[in-house]
């Protein structure tokens, strides 16, 4: 399967009106040249491996080409829930209950999980008893919405990719150690040679890096989690 083709595939027939296309362009130009500049930085070659050089070229074509079809905001609504379902098919976990970033005055930060009563007056108690004690904890369900905030910035979610059956539908790899960027060259170079479709994020730090491996793509289920750990 070619995974590049695809993923343009999905970018292009995902573009909205031409003015939301010239501005999608635009936009990733500035994320491409920031990727390579932090790629760079880090000593992981991208001239080769990266597919946003092309994509660009379609992209501008697609601008040139495309009628000045103005769509309505029915059918931009349809195609964003498409884009938020496509994410959630490839990061897929419990769906009853998800972790949200949280940050400190005092610097430090982590992941809960979102409870609907959370600060609420007179019935979260914290820090006078923690959220894992606390019998009005509302675990709040993974929605659309929730989705849609992530994706655009509203908040930070995570997820919980072990399902109720102990299986899991993807991998992430985490890279952060002295050797990190030899480290994830040679894993990408391995799932390559393996033909694992792999995706490769550098982290929130700019330290590390997340290779994610999304299993129905290779086996069209998912697998146990001691496997995946192992």
């Amino acid at each position: 399967m070619n995974y590049d083709k695809l993923s343009t595939e999905l970018l292009i027939s995902d573009s909205d009106v031409t003015g939301d296309l010239q501005e999608e362009l635009c936009r990733l130009r500035e994320e491409n040249a920031r990727l390579k500049s932090l790629l760079s930085d880090h000593g992981i070659p991208w001239d080769k491996t990266t597919p946003n050089e092309p994509l660009i070229e379609i992209l501008k074509a697609q601008v040139s080409e495309t009628p000045s079809y103005q769509y309505t905001q029915t059918e931009k609504e349809l195609i964003k829930s498409e884009k938020i379902a496509l994410f959630r098919r490839l990061f897929r976990g419990r769906t009853d209950v998800y972790p949200v970033r949280w940050e400190s005055i005092k610097g430090s930060a982590g992941y809960s999980p979102a409870c609907g009563n959370e600060w609420k007056p007179g019935v979260c108690l914290k820090p006078r008893i923690k959220c894992g004690d606390c019998e009005q904890r509302l675990l709040l369900p993974v929605t659309d919405q929730v989705i849609r905030n992530h994706l655009t910035g509203k908040h930070t979610v995570g997820v919980y990719p072990l399902l109720s059956d102990d299986t899991c539908l993807f991998l992430a790899v985490d890279f952060d150690k002295a050797e990190w960027q030899e480290n994830v060259k040679a894993f990408m170079q391995s799932c390559r040679e393996l033909d694992i479709p792999a995706a490769l994020e550098i982290s929130r730090s700019g330290k590390g890096a997340h290779v994610w491996i999304f299993l129905p793509m290779l086996f069209r289920h998912g697998k146990p989690g001691g496997w995946a750990r192992r």
